[in-house]
């Protein structure tokens, strides 16, 4: 159930809770692909500070107080690259994932043509929820580390007001 969770920008004051609920989140796939380095684990709190100081959106979900999941956007020409997607462990599975993708094609909405994003080739649920969203797997490429990823787009409806 999300009806208790609210999503908002984050601000940079929300940067060590971000760092900490996607560190949490990513765990299970470096267990998964048997990588601890896999670079949303080894993101430092500056590079999240960056983030959250620059023209990068990110978003962040709170239950209460509590942070409990976030996701960002970089513009690039037609295109938002989304990442970083991270619901904490205890909360994953209610659909707060869902509506942080939502959330974030929403505030980029009007402005790109088209979303991307990659996961793990193996992330059958993280698959299933960008297949469940409209993302289709266009392409395969290792990452730096070798772990196969699986490469999604997503075409940006036009808004209708009508």
């Amino acid at each position: 159930m999300t009806d208790d969770v609210t999503i908002a920008p984050a601000v940079v004051a929300d940067a060590g809770e971000i760092l900490t609920v996607q560190r949490a989140a990513y765990l299970v796939e470096a267990q998964r692909y048997r990588d601890a380095f896999l670079p949303p684990l080894t993101e430092t709190l500056d590079e999240v500070r960056a983030a959250l100081d620059g023209p990068v959106v990110v978003l962040a979900a709170r239950r209460g107080t509590r942070l409990v999941g976030s996701v960002r956007a970089r513009l690039d020409g037609d295109t938002a690259h989304v990442g970083r997607l991270a619901v904490a462990p205890d909360q994953q599975g209610r659909g707060i994932g869902g509506r942080l993708l939502a959330a974030v094609e929403h505030a980029c909405a009007g402005r790109v043509a088209r979303f991307a994003l990659f996961t793990g080739a193996q992330s059958a649920d993280n698959l299933g929820l960008y297949a469940r969203r409209g993302y289709r797997v266009v392409a395969h490429r290792p990452d730096e580390n070798g772990n196969r990823l699986a490469i999604l787009e997503k075409v940006n409806a036009p808004r209708s007001d009508a």
